[in-house]
């Protein structure tokens, strides 16, 4: 059974940074996706940054593209984004989640795998 489980939300000011780190169980990284997503309140679910292909090319969301880099780790079976230069725009639920097939790094619909989220809050 696939369980993903985040770790490292919290609560910065702008300009801080945080480590968010997803735990992989009964899943190993094959090239598919596994993304992060973040939703805020009121909004739709979007993504923010992926690891696909073998190769574990990153992709990035243009907000996110130069302050988060997003990595994954077949050794410690985690996916970990670390985020720095936090914006006030940043705050939401983080969820990391898994692709068993292709499909667009940042539509939900691509991911079958999900974690419970972790809290994002960042304070002006």
């Amino acid at each position: 059974q696939v369980q993903l489980v985040e770790a490292g939300g919290g609560s910065v000011q702008a300009g801080g940074s945080l480590r968010l780190s997803c735990a992989i169980f009964g899943y190993t990284y094959s090239g598919y996706c596994m993304g992060w997503f973040r939703q805020a309140p009121g909004k739709e679910r979007e993504g923010i940054a992926a690891v696909c292909l073998k190769e574990r090319i990153g992709y990035y969301r243009d907000f996110v593209q130069g302050r988060f880099t997003v990595s994954q780790d077949n050794a410690k079976n985690t996916l970990e984004l670390q985020m720095t230069s936090l914006k006030p725009e940043d705050t939401g639920m983080y969820y990391c989640a898994a692709a068993v097939g292709t499909g667009g790094w940042g539509l939900p619909q691509t991911y079958k795998y999900w974690g419970q989220g972790t809290q994002v809050t960042v304070s002006s």
